[in-house]
């Protein structure tokens, strides 16, 4: 059962970049792996470590956390389905901390087994391909984030980018996620003081974009908060944009503000 889990939380991630083939799926299905749970700020790789095994994300969020900046910049975020340490399949070496941000719960597959599939299938090497690529591009748009826009923007932008990689894989419906990161994570992210992320989740609560309340938040105005992100997801390289709609915009029965504003 576990295997069969794990199998079908790659499957949906890998085929939100690409289509895959009933042959790829099925050569997908007999990936080994085992299982590992974590706790909040747990270690699942430090610096220097050198795996044979990838980790994918079956439940809750993790971070690379660069540890020589001090208390620690977090310089990405991964949800279910992502294998933020893909890249140790040709460089067995991790260059920073991956942390758990939540309880989390892993899949550790064989580099032997990604390898093979890669050399077995040219859809399933694209599709591990693109998935190094996103995570590449996502790293681009967090440093234009940290460079260009002022901590609201920011702010806005990561929690759109987070609610759409949700949605992609099946999650986060309703608008509504538990929350990846507590408010000093946050400052950790967007290069601010902890004090100003909370002045910051104030701001966007008064402006009625979304309910921060323990660790839920929901997104009540899409069309606003992407509006103030000038958030625009190419970047995630996703085949088909998730329908995103507030929960008013729902029962009214109105477009997907986001698939409006990607034609755009």
């Amino acid at each position: 059962m576990q295997s069969g889990f794990a199998f079908t939380k790659l499957a949906d991630r890998l085929t939100s970049l690409l289509e895959l083939s009933s042959d790829d799926l099925e050569l997908l299905a007999q990936m080994p792996s085992s299982i590992r749970s974590f706790a909040p700020h747990e270690d699942v790789w430090r610096k220097g470590d050198e795996p044979t095994t990838c980790c994918l994300l079956l439940q809750g969020y993790v971070c690379w956390k660069d540890t020589d900046a001090g208390s620690g910049q977090i310089t990405a975020i991964y949800v279910p389905g992502d294998v933020p340490d893909l890249y140790t399949t040709i460089v067995p070496r991790v260059a920073a901390q991956l942390n758990a941000l939540s309880p989390v719960v892993a899949a550790f597959v064989p580099h032997a087994f990604l390898r093979e599939a890669r050399a077995r299938s040219a859809r399933l090497a694209r599709a591990l391909s693109l998935l190094t690529l996103a995570d590449a591009a996502t790293l681009r748009t967090w440093l234009t984030n940290l460079g260009s826009r002022d901590s609201l923007s920011r702010v806005a932008h990561l929690i759109c980018e987070i609610t759409v990689r949700l949605r992609a894989v099946g999650l986060g419906r309703d608008l509504r996620f538990p929350s990846p990161f507590t408010q000093s994570d946050l400052a950790a992210i967007c290069g601010i003081s902890p004090v100003h992320a909370n002045r910051t989740i104030q701001d966007l609560r008064r402006r009625e974009l979304l309910h921060w309340h323990s660790r839920t938040i929901t997104v009540t105005d899409w069309a606003g908060l992407t509006q103030l992100a000038g958030f625009r997801p190419d970047y995630l390289m996703l085949r088909q944009l998730p329908t995103l709609e507030s929960p008013a915009t729902e029962r009214q029965g109105a477009g997907s503000p986001l698939e409006s504003s990607a034609q755009g």
